[in-house]
């Protein structure tokens, strides 16, 4: 098979720019501090809204991929689910970030159908795009370069993202209702036009060999297939560990250093905080095949990454809780970023790898319904961090909700616990999770 060209390579990258770096990184991010400080939901609903989303996932997902696997059309297998699911996802993007001026009821309403919504959009559009790796080439090292091209558009966009989200909300002006609601706006059309880019440049060259008719045997086969069991696990764990962090970060400048710090005229607050990380997730994405060829092998060089993250997350618990300190704050996320960088990409090229194990061992293809556990585990890790982070900030002390007039309302009853807990989830609480992904590497089958 003929090399793959560059300009492939880059519209591969624009979908998960668009899906991970835009819609992605907002939700992770920005959307637990936003539904209880902006938009006025309690910690308890915060929390129980992406608990319920989670186990929503659960069924959706699979069945995506299913139905994926079984698509035939013109545009291809996967690439028409890229095409007409791009605008509907930012649509709804768009209205998740805006604040109606409703009560308590009508705000919990809104919130749950259009969070619901939008992983059902999500799930249509990144599932399927997962799923053409396994279609647009046979070639191991190709594969890796998709997959590392992806994760660097995915950090690259992120880090664009994150950077410009506090300059665009001074730029935007008026209340933080507003400033989100226009930024949803904006946000979601870029997402679209990133999706629509990568529909079109991208070209699907292997045919899946289809399972005709719809049957449960490709779900019961995944239960049976170790690989995916394991790696299935891993992603779960990867998602925890960039989800706690990611959750927790608005509360720590909020709480833990009093605001937004500003250095030589440089804003830091939470997203520009998490930026450094994107750069140099970005960066160190690209090194991950060159990276893994030197150490030998995908999983040898996944635990090394891991270990690298394991003992920055441990560092950062011990930094004085100061904004004094907020460039070592920086270099340690720098050094956590480092390992994260290495090991993405990864992730999905070891899913490609499952494929093909599963297809040679059952005689036809679950592509879609493999990739489908890595959007399922991408989905289920982040957004389950980010409701336990709601709910241990509420056992610490953390109480939000909405008063008589709409307005939202903030209480600490124990402001101490509330900071310590909020330090030990971006540090201790990740640590944790890097050992269970180490011990679970150890005993990943494939030695590609």
């Amino acid at each position: 098979m003929a090399k793959v060209k560059l300009i492939e390579k880059l519209g591969y990258a624009m979908g998960d720019a668009a899906a991970g770096g835009i819609t992605w990184k907002v939700m992770s991010i920005a959307f637990p501090l936003f539904f209880t400080n902006v938009f006025g939901l309690t910690i308890a609903d915060t929390a129980t809204l992406m608990l319920i989303a989670r186990m929503f996932d659960v069924v959706t997902d699979p069945l995506m991929g299913s139905l994926a696997d079984r698509t035939q059309s013109r545009w291809g297998t996967y690439r028409p689910w890229l095409l007409f699911g791009a605008v509907p996802m930012g649509v709804i993007f768009a209205l998740l970030l805006y604040t109606p001026d409703f009560g308590p009821v009508g705000k919990r309403i809104w919130a749950y159908s259009l969070y619901l919504m939008m992983m059902v959009a999500y799930t249509a559009v990144n599932v399927p795009y997962g799923s053409l790796l396994g279609v647009m080439t046979d070639d191991d090292d190709e594969k890796n370069q998709f997959s590392s091209f992806r994760m660097v558009g995915a950090y690259a966009m992120g880090f664009i993202t994150l950077l410009s989200f506090p300059y665009l909300q001074k730029l935007v002006g008026g209340t933080p209702q507003h400033q989100y609601a226009v930024l949803g706006a904006f946000f979601g059309f870029l997402a679209t036009a990133g999706t629509l880019a990568c529909a079109l440049l991208t070209k699907e060259r292997l045919k899946p060999v289809r399972a005709e008719k719809f049957s449960m045997k490709p779900f019961a086969d995944l239960f049976r297939n170790k690989p995916w069991v394991v790696l299935t696990l891993v992603g779960i764990g990867m998602n925890f560990f960039n989800g706690f962090r990611y959750a927790v970060a608005g509360y720590l400048f909020e709480y833990c250093l009093h605001g937004d710090v500003t250095v030589s005229g440089l804003i830091i607050n939470y997203t520009v905080f998490m930026t450094f990380g994107e750069l140099t997730c970005m960066v160190f994405g690209g090194v991950s095949p060159a990276f893994t060829r030197w150490i030998g092998s995908k999983r040898k060089a996944f635990t090394v990454a891991l270990v690298g993250c394991l003992v920055c997350s441990i560092a950062y618990f011990f930094i004085p809780m100061d904004p004094a300190y907020i460039w070592v704050m920086v270099a340690v996320v720098i050094l956590t970023s480092v390992g994260i960088g290495l090991f993405s990409p990864l992730l999905w090229s070891m899913y490609a790898d499952v494929a093909d194990y599963a297809t040679e061992k059952n005689g036809t293809s679950s592509t879609g319904v493999i990739f489908s556990s890595g959007t399922m585990a991408q989905k289920f890790g982040t957004a389950i961090s980010g409701s336990l982070v709601a709910l241990f900030l509420g056992i610490a002390g953390f109480v939000s909700g909405t008063d008589a007039n709409g307005q939202t309302v903030i209480t600490i009853t124990d402001e101490e616990s509330v900071r310590s807990m909020i330090w030990a989830l971006f540090s201790l609480f990740p640590a944790v999770i890097a050992v269970i992904m180490i011990g679970l590497l150890r005993i990943y089958p494939i030695k590609k």
